[in-house]
Parts: structure tokens; sequence; C-alpha cells
């Protein structure tokens, strides 16, 4: 079993796919729910998981909420210096995961299924400049951020670079939520 893994062409893939199973299959547990509303009363520490569950598909939901507990206690500015430091730790995350090899598997797969070279688009000097201008622009919004990161990844973007873009929109956006759920409360 040990030499079939490591001689597994599709390793990304297949820890992305067993990743996305084991979301779904904790996200039935009722528990599970309740321990992460619960992170709402750890104050700043909550906050920074708040961030880290913000930029996921199958988490911005539980993390908007805790960031709406947390925003009747904390700082709205607080918050989102906090919130968007964990928000770049889960792009980070998925940043890493995407540039290093996922990318490649997924050219791969490409070619062997439609027998093209996905590589010569991938250098082109427009998909250089557009990819992270939209990456940039789904991250900003209230959109999970898999897309934008996975774009911004696929670009090959230098990791500084994306920490800093990842920090400022992710920081932003948390805030405004959070600003705007101090005007609408019943």
């Amino acid at each position: 079993m040990v030499s079939f893994w490591r001689n597994w062409k599709y390793k990304n893939l297949t820890i992305l796919a067993l990743s996305i199973l084991i979301a779904i299959f904790l996200s039935k547990f009722e528990a599970f729910h309740s321990f992460l509303l619960n992170l709402g009363g750890l104050g700043y520490l909550g906050a920074f998981i708040a961030g880290i569950l913000f930029v996921s598909t199958f988490t911005v939901a539980t993390g908007t909420i805790i960031l709406l507990v947390l925003a009747e206690q904390l700082s709205a500015v607080e918050m989102g210096i906090i919130a968007g430091l964990g928000a770049v730790v889960g792009d980070l995350t998925i940043f890493r995961f995407i540039k290093n090899s996922l990318v490649q598997e997924l050219i791969f797969v490409y070619n062997h299924i439609a027998g093209k070279d996905l590589s010569l688009v991938l250098k082109s000097k427009y998909f250089g400049w557009t990819l992270p201008v939209i990456g940039a622009l789904l991250i900003a919004s209230p959109l999970p951020d898999e897309i934008g990161v996975s774009l911004m990844g696929i670009s090959q973007m230098k990791t500084g670079k994306f920490i800093l873009i990842s920090f400022v929109l992710n920081s932003t956006g948390i805030f405004l939520i959070v600003s705007a759920s101090n005007f609408f409360k019943p």
C-alpha cells in the first residue's frame, strides 16, 4: 500500500477529494456545529479561527456566524486584522497546495484527456496578468476564496506578494461585513 501511494501520480487530487468528503461528513454532525459556534466565546483567538474558516466553501457560513457573534463584543478594526491573519493562514494553505503540485497534476490529467498542451495557455502574456486580477476580485468578494486563490496559484504568483494581497483583501472584507452587521442589528 505504501509503495502504491508513493508511485501514485494523483496524490494531491486524491487528498483534495478526500478532504471534500471529510468536510461533507463532518458537516452532518450537530456536535461539530456546536463546537464551531462556541469558538465565538474565545475572543481574539475565536476571531483568528473564524478567519481561517471564512475562506473555505465548506466553512464560510460557520466562520461568518462566529465573526458576527464576536462583532457584538470586539472592535471591527481589531477583528478585521486578526481574522484577516487567520484568513491568510487558510488562503496560504490552499495557495501552497495549488502552487506546489496540484497544477502539474491537473495539466497531466488535462493533456491525457483532451490531448492538448495546456502549458502554452499558462505561459501566455494575457494569462499572466488576468488570473491574479480575477483571483483578487474573488478573494475581495464575500464568496469563498478557493477559486480566487487557485487562480493566483496557477499564475505562479510569488508567495510573499500573495500573503500581502490576501491579508489586505480579507481584512477589508471581514471589516466591512462586521461593520455592516453593527448597522443591521434587530
